[in-house]
């Protein structure tokens, strides 16, 4: 018999129903209550917030790239200068398919092979948001073309873009440098040093010379357009302008005309010049040759020209002026005969007899005089006249390294002048503990006696040489060397000269300068080493001539130019000032495998003199700049 079916308790069955019911209650009013909360959150609490961002969707900040400064010589040639430019770019954000954009631009303007490249190595160097550049400087035909075909070519954009000119051309290029396009290094510096928001919709930075020295005036402030955009991101109305400030305008020392005559004078040699005004420091002309055309840099050098450039033996990319580095042979033979006097190695009286050569006690080896058979009786004032080997050697040995290292070193030897450009070089004033440092070994006599006409470790740089010469120039001041005269402010339009920065003055008698400055002096006469060079002059200059090794001679042979190759010859080095008796000018030239310094650099720096202080030009040479302002 089948059990009966219980009966349902419908009151327990009412209960539950009740108590689902008011838990779904208690959930639909915490939901709510959740939703009106969060409406109360975003309406009210968050509403200025998003009022802001819903602002910034309707409102772009469209950054405005400053007019960068202009770089001029000291009586108002432009040297470094702005144009404007339409440039096609594309946009790496926006969604196309590269390749037949790129096709279908070629059909309707001409790409060349070197544009596609450059713009394939600037795709991979670029961020997302940035357009690359496919083809710079188009024409009014080229703008049009594109403008018409605008709707079919997505991601493609013209833009008008500043771009920079050098007119003084490959001579100027190690002093003006060039700027080139911003890379990931670049941005790393910016960020470090807080700039970056200064460069929004900059392309361009300086790389080298006074641009990179002085980038933070040159390039000025960037100013934003506040746009109104619609929906799909299109500019419908410009709102308010914060305008760019343009950079300050850079007035140089240097001459563009001293610069050309210096550049012409070393005709097929390479090598460095460099003029300085001893009284401020003031870098009048300074030659790097060969050099390059820094207009090549702007756009994007290509790889063919910059591995032409960088691998080429005459180094065009190295500023010889700056970083150069030389043995300053004969030419360091006046700061040596100062060092004798000063420290009381040596009286103005004192004399030697020079039979050609020199030797050390207990020693059969000859250091030769380069004359063969030697100058006979010598004084300081002969010595430094003829260039007299012997008496330096012997001075030298007397001397000592030390305290020969420690009074070179108030010249500027083996120190950085600091010069306001970047990459200079030290050089190297050996000494005892110098050596021993970086050898390991102890310093021998002979070593000291090839140093006192300066040769074996001591290097130097052109620059150093100038400086250096300033200083006997100027009577003992060491003075900082400036390119960098004046600096213009864009809103003022008011120049502002730079300080001179005065080092040291080093206290030197008068009596014993004057006996290193008439040596000097007599050495441009007939009978002294540049006696040529100074023929027919209407003013009075000091100077010495240096010959630097470049290859060794064994004992008992003879220098023979003719039986080496170009690159194995001397060097020719000459150091000088005028006039003499109230110098306005100091010159230090070095030619590349020159030879002698009284036969090719004498008649270099002879140029520049003549152009500086008298106006004359070489008679071959033809100058394309004004000398309205002259």
């Amino acid at each position: 018999m089948p059990l009966a079916t219980p009966l349902k308790n419908l009151d327990r069955e009412l209960a539950r129903f009740h108590g689902r019911l008011k838990a779904g209650g208690i959930f639909v009013v915490l939901l709510a209550a959740a939703l009106l909360g969060r409406a109360f959150y975003l309406q009210i609490a968050q509403h200025d917030y998003y009022i802001q961002r819903a602002e910034n969707n309707r409102i772009s900040l469209v950054p405005v790239a400053p007019n960068r400064g202009l770089i001029l010589d000291r009586k108002g040639r432009i040297l470094a200068e702005n144009y404007s430019a339409y440039t096609l770019e594309l946009a790496r954000a926006q969604p196309h398919d590269l390749e037949a954009t790129l096709t279908e631009v070629g059909k309707l303007i001409e790409i060349t092979p070197g544009e596609l490249r450059r713009f394939r190595r600037l795709l991979a160097e670029s961020h997302e948001f940035e357009t690359v550049p496919l083809k710079s400087k188009l024409s009014d035909e080229e703008v049009a073309i594109l403008a018409a075909n605008r709707y079919r070519l997505p991601g493609v954009e013209v833009k008008a873009r500043l771009f920079r000119n050098y007119q003084a051309g490959p001579g100027m290029a190690h002093v003006v440098g060039f700027i080139g396009r911003i890379n990931d290094r670049d941005l790393k510096s910016l960020r470090e040093s807080g700039r970056e928001q200064n460069y929004r919709g900059t392309v361009h930075i300086g790389k080298t010379g006074l641009e990179q020295s002085y980038e933070t005036l040159l390039h000025g402030r960037t100013g934003f357009d506040q746009m109104e955009t619609d929906a799909s991101g299109r500019a419908v109305r410009a709102l308010s302008r914060i305008p760019p400030v343009p950079g300050k305008d850079l007035r140089l020392y240097l001459d563009e005309g001293l610069q050309a005559v210096a550049e012409h004078a070393f005709g097929d040699y390479m090598g460095g010049l460099v003029a300085l005004d001893p009284n401020t420091g003031g870098v009048l002309a300074l030659v790097s040759k060969p050099g390059f055309d820094p207009n090549l840099f702007i756009d994007g050098i290509d790889p063919e020209t910059w591995k032409a450039l960088n691998e080429s033996p005459e180094r065009p990319m190295v500023n010889r002026v700056l970083r150069g580095i030389y043995p300053p042979g004969s030419t360091i033979k006046p700061f040596m005969g100062l060092a004798g006097l000063e420290l009381g190695v040596r009286k103005p009286e004192d004399t030697i007899v020079d039979p050609g050569y020199f030797s050390l006690p207990n020693s059969s080896h000859q250091f030769r005089d380069w004359k063969r058979g030697g100058h006979g009786i010598v004084d300081l004032r002969r010595a430094i006249t003829q260039s007299c080997d012997t008496y330096f050697y012997k001075l030298a040995v007397d001397m000592g390294i030390d305290r020969m290292h420690d009074y070179l070193q108030k010249f500027s030897f083996g120190e950085k002048t600091g010069i306001d450009l970047d990459g200079e070089s030290a050089g190297l004033l050996p000494s005892r503990d110098w050596k021993q440092r970086r050898w390991k070994k102890i310093w021998y006599p002979g070593e000291t006696v090839i140093a006192g006409i300066g040769q074996g470790y001591h290097l130097t740089t052109p620059l150093q040489l100038a400086t250096a010469t300033a200083m006997l120039a100027n009577g003992g001041k060491r003075i900082e060397p400036r390119l960098v005269q004046a600096v213009r402010d864009p809103l003022t339009h008011v120049w502002q000269p730079q300080p001179v920065v005065v080092h040291e003055q080093l206290a030197i008698k008068p009596e014993d300068l004057a006996v290193v400055r008439q040596g000097m002096m007599d050495a441009m006469r007939p009978g002294g080493t540049a006696a040529a060079a100074a023929a027919g002059a209407t003013y009075t200059i000091a100077g010495k001539t240096g010959t630097a090794q470049v290859v060794g001679i064994k004992q008992g042979a003879r220098y023979d130019a003719g039986s080496l190759s170009r690159k194995n010859r001397d060097h020719a080095l000459f150091i000088a000032y005028a006039p003499a008796e109230n110098p306005t000018i100091v010159v230090a030239v070095m030619v590349e495998n020159g030879g002698h310094g009284g036969s090719t650099a004498a008649p270099i720096a002879r140029a520049v003199f003549d152009y500086y202080l008298t106006g004359k030009r070489p008679g071959n040479m033809k100058f394309e700049g004004s000398d309205a302002s002259d």
